[in-house]
């Protein structure tokens, strides 16, 4: 069974459940709100009725019960007026009406969030009653908003996880290829290695068998890398000039003859904690790399440099360069230009350098149809 096509269904089965329950929520919200909105006008106008009561009582008129709607109005703000005046308020702080402006400002408030009530209690003789919406109301409209940001954060939390937990099982994927592909190659090279010491009994031209044997040593290099894939390397303390300029001088006899090779690195040796295969590993990609931009025809330089913290080894070409857009997703895994290839040299040149080594790498500089530099920043001891 193809896991990967029958879970696509259920993963939109899921979101599609997800997004109409967040729906009904919001909508049951939306609905809660207008229920208590429309509760609240009515108590506004019962407000509004027991004031004209109040105004039109006459001496011996009976006023508990508008005295007690008044008291029970204890988280609704309100203003009255009459002929634009304040003539009362209640649940505001007595400090915003003292001030005219701030009480302006206030009013001013009330008449955008709800419909004034007019009170008509004699011909021609009227009060307005502006009334602002309570605690819960103010709760319940920022409640959509909070539970919107809870599920992006919730959504962005699991698409990480996602993602974490899809990473991870590709590295466990391609450590176990790689492990296996080291295996597999060990085999055929130990018999390679047998023939070689037949051919050197046979006095085959010393030449050709000194070719062979460094090419075998190089396929037990290849190998040794493979075998260092998904496992923590053992550093030790090498001198990453010889180191580099070893990798570097193997690989000029063996590419393109039209590349004019130039390298430059202090006299002196500068020990640090490197893994040799892996360092080896990593000049050889960076190289590559350069001479795939250039198509196999141009200039390229080698060159290390020492401060008093860093050892900076940078790799130029005059190749075609790359887009500064594409500065960092040149060393995403599966990232390529070219029409052949996976897209993993760069991604495990970074890997190396930063996880394995604790250093850095990044494109110094480049520009389209001139080449590009690119730099690996390792810490000395």
């Amino acid at each position: 069974m193809n896991f990967t096509q029958n879970s696509n269904p259920i993963r939109w089965i899921i979101i599609i459940i997800s997004f109409l329950i967040i729906s009904i929520i919001l909508w049951n919200t939306y609905t809660f709100f207008q229920i208590f909105k429309n509760e609240e006008r009515i108590k506004m106008n019962l407000w509004a009725t027991a004031q004209k009561t109040l105004i039109n009582a006459e001496e011996n008129t009976e006023v508990d019960l508008p005295l007690q709607i008044f008291n029970n109005n204890t988280t609704i703000p309100l203003i009255l007026t009459e002929n634009d005046s304040i003539i009362n308020y209640v649940n505001i702080d007595e400090e915003i009406i003292k001030d005219k402006t701030s009480a302006l400002e206030y009013l001013n408030e009330l008449k955008k969030e709800n419909e004034p009530i007019k009170i008509i209690y004699a011909p021609g003789k009227f009060q307005k009653l502006y009334y602002g919406d309570s605690s819960l109301i103010d709760k319940l409209k920022y409640y959509p908003i909070a539970l919107s940001l809870i599920i992006v954060l919730c959504g962005i939390l699991i698409y990480n996880f996602y993602l974490s937990h899809k990473v991870a099982s590709q590295n466990k994927l391609w450590a176990g290829m790689a492990k296996e592909t080291a295996h597999q190659i060990g085999t055929p090279l130990s018999s390679l290695i047998g023939w070689l010491e037949i051919l050197k009994m046979e006095n085959i031209d010393e030449s050709i068998t000194f070719e062979i044997e460094k090419d075998i040593e190089r396929l037990q290099t290849i190998t040794d890398r493979f075998s260092k894939i998904g496992s923590e390397p053992k550093l030790e303390l090498k001198d990453v000039v010889e180191l580099t300029s070893e990798s570097y001088n193997y690989l000029i006899s063996r590419l393109s003859n039209q590349i004019e090779f130039s390298f430059k690195a202090p006299s002196k040796p500068i020990p640090i904690l490197l893994n040799p295969t892996l360092h080896s590993w990593t000049i050889e990609n960076l190289v590559k790399n350069s001479v795939d931009a250039m198509k196999g025809r141009g200039k390229l330089q080698l060159e290390i440099e020492e401060d008093s913290h860093y050892v900076k080894i940078k790799v130029t070409d005059t190749g075609g360069g790359i887009p500064k857009k594409e500065f960092q997703r040149i060393f995403e895994t599966g990232f390529t230009t070219k029409k052949r290839g996976w897209g993993l040299g760069l991604s495990l040149t970074k890997r190396i350098v930063e996880e394995y080594h604790k250093g850095t790498i990044k494109v110094l500089q480049s520009e389209i149809g001139k080449g590009t530099t690119m730099q690996i920043s390792l810490k000395k001891t």
